[in-house]
């Protein structure tokens, strides 16, 4: 089991969060968080779970972890921003995240837009970010969440979102120790964070926009972006603007920003 004085001695003592748990099992991190919230936990309260039973994804996706195999974490934040940028926080994860693992495994690492974590040559969905925005007496805070398969073995695995074929660190051939790699991700999350909350949520400012673009694979890919409905959107990735949308040049030669939406890689454009 992960310790949990360790790691608060590692990142809330001598480190940037205010407090940090680590419980055995919980239905889902963020839903406890984002009840702490409510209760006035402070900015960069984090939780980590060893077993998530009813941890959700992005469309209400279930993401579920054995005990001792993945890493579930959630951060609660209450960053003075114009709250027309949190939407952003996910890109900001993602850019930790894909660094992390490619800084402490030697992974291939690649982001699918906006949250997905992808690895190895045939990139597979290893992880997933979500950030929910919840309002109080103190503002609005943000609660995100990241999941990771760190230990998992092939039987383990979760369905990946949208039919991505799913795979762990440790299936793409890593050794990792998960308290050492929680401290990692989470100490560089917290630094790229602060730097965007002081720039006022500006991606562009903090040069973390063009980090996430190096990363992005769905960058020139052809895709089926998914709307909602029987509504798709079909074309190149190009690129992402500023305000973290995905932008789409369609047959026509016309460019569609994409707030958000399903994204399918169809082929290397």
């Amino acid at each position: 089991m992960l310790d949990a004085g360790r790691l608060r001695a590692k990142l809330v003592d001598s480190g940037p969060y205010a407090a940090l748990d680590v419980v055995e099992v919980t239905g889902s991190t963020n839903t406890d968080l984002t009840a702490a919230a409510a209760s006035g936990a402070a900015d960069r309260t984090v939780l980590i779970a060893e077993e998530q039973r009813s941890g959700r994804g992005r469309m209400q996706r279930d993401w579920v972890s054995p005990r001792g195999c993945g890493l579930n974490v959630s951060v609660l934040l209450r960053p003075r921003v114009d709250p027309a940028v949190l939407a952003l926080l996910p890109l900001v994860a993602g850019v930790a995240l894909a660094e992390t693992v490619d800084r402490a495994t030697g992974v291939r690492a690649a982001l699918k837009w906006p949250n997905d974590l992808l690895l190895g040559e045939e990139q597979r969905k290893a992880a997933g970010i979500l950030a929910e925005a919840t309002a109080g007496p103190d503002g609005v805070a943000v609660v995100l969440g990241m999941g990771v398969n760190v230990h998992h073995r092939a039987e383990q695995l979760p369905t990946g979102a949208g039919g991505l074929p799913a795979t762990s660190l440790v299936e793409e051939g890593a050794d990792v120790d998960r308290e050492a790699f929680a401290v990692e991700l989470l100490l560089a999350f917290a630094e790229f964070e602060d730097a965007w909350r002081s720039a006022g949520g500006d991606l562009e400012r903090t040069g973390l926009l063009d980090r996430y673009q190096r990363w992005c694979a769905t960058i020139g890919q052809a895709v089926r972006v998914e709307l909602g409905g029987d509504e798709q959107l079909h074309g190149t990735a190009v690129g992402v603007d500023a305000g973290g949308r995905l932008v789409v040049r369609t047959s026509d030669g016309g460019l569609t920003p994409v707030s958000a939406g399903d994204v399918v890689h169809l082929r290397r454009a």
